[in-house]
């Protein structure tokens, strides 16, 4: 057992949220009871996860995906209503970090993929540093599509650049479509990030760097869990990682 403060400032410590310039609010989203037991983690807090940590004793979450984000109006109606309710009459901590999830060295969303597909960095790029990149020595595109594929059970969308042998490979979670250019800038032969626009496709194909769009929720899996661990082996508590899936 541990207090909700020593929780919070573990957490704090470990992703320093003050570092980054996010979508919304690092840290305790809802609050509930003051002494922690048990933490479940996830990717989102949607209502089904919510209702399984439920299910599993849970009194405190851990998500990468919390409930509240810039341009939100801030009214508790409809499904937001719904999720803050199921918290409240629980008496259940929400903490939820975005981009300092992301970001972490060795814990976070892009150091756990990375590990997952046998890629360590050995550069950051991008915007606030949230991309990393490493070299592979020499593979091809259906090499890593498929080592994707079979570390995240669902075939990544692939645009093949020039087919060029891949000597280094930049990849950042999530939405991070966007951090293309700067993957080409930074020297890549290949992207892996969780969703493609349409912008992408033509790059890759203009410039030779192959893009490999490899699933939103299936990329940031990861992170959460390594972070509740961690935090829980420090402080005795009970952890489970509950998976909701998610097609996107």
């Amino acid at each position: 057992m541990a207090e909700r403060d020593r929780v919070e400032a573990c957490l704090q410590e470990l992703l320093r949220p003050e570092l980054f310039k996010d979508y919304g609010p690092n840290g305790l989203q809802v609050e509930g009871r003051r002494e922690v037991r048990s933490v479940a983690s996830g990717v989102t807090a949607s209502l089904a996860f919510i209702d399984a940590a439920i299910a599993a004793g849970a009194d405190t979450l851990l998500v990468h995906h919390g409930l509240f984000w810039r341009g939100h109006d801030g009214r508790l109606t409809g499904w937001l209503r719904e999720r803050v309710a199921r918290l409240i009459r629980h008496d259940i901590n929400l903490f939820a970090y975005h981009l300092p999830l992301d970001a972490h060295d060795t814990l976070g969303n892009n150091a756990q993929l990375g590990v997952r597909l046998g890629l360590e960095a050995d550069q950051r790029f991008g915007e606030q540093n949230l991309g990393f990149a490493g070299p592979v020595g020499s593979l091809s595109v259906d090499a890593l599509a498929g080592t994707v594929e079979q570390a995240l059970q669902r075939a990544p969308v692939v645009v093949p650049g020039d087919g060029r042998p891949l000597r280094r490979v930049a990849w950042c979670t999530g939405g991070a479509q966007g951090y293309f250019e700067s993957a080409v800038a930074a020297g890549a032969d290949a992207f892996l990030t969780g969703e493609i626009s349409e912008p992408q496709a033509h790059l890759a194909r203009e410039t030779g760097v192959a893009f490999l769009a490899c699933g939103h929720h299936a990329t940031e899996r990861f992170g959460a869990p390594a972070v509740a661990a961690f935090v829980a082996a420090q402080l005795g508590l009970e952890h489970r990682f509950i998976e909701i899936d998610n097609p996107a």
